[in-house]
């Protein structure tokens, strides 16, 4: 299923700029960056369920925002895209 993940983080706040990294870390371990703070991630339920644990553990809920919107299996026509950034097909064969 595909989820969306942004977050903010307060980095003018002590642990901040380095929460922020280990939040962006742990989002590209599982999927694609598409905007500063934007991922999109397709994963499985039990994936979902320990990526939300660890994403917990890392931000400060006091001072944090973490939102995540499941798209589900069939996303693609639930996604446009206009301008210039583009993404790779997440469930594409790759070529390095």
């Amino acid at each position: 299923m595909m989820v969306v993940i942004t977050y903010d983080v307060a980095t003018s706040k002590p642990g901040g700029i380095k929460r922020l990294r280990h939040v962006s870390k742990k989002c590209l371990d599982h999927g694609q960056r598409v905007q500063n703070s934007v991922f999109e991630c397709v994963l499985n339920s039990t994936e979902l369920a320990v990526l939300k644990i660890e994403l917990k553990k890392i931000i400060d809920e006091k001072e944090d925002s973490l939102r995540i919107y499941v798209l589900g299996n069939h996303y693609k026509n639930k996604i446009e895209h206009f301008g210039v950034k583009t993404s790779i097909d997440v469930e594409g064969t790759l070529i390095f």
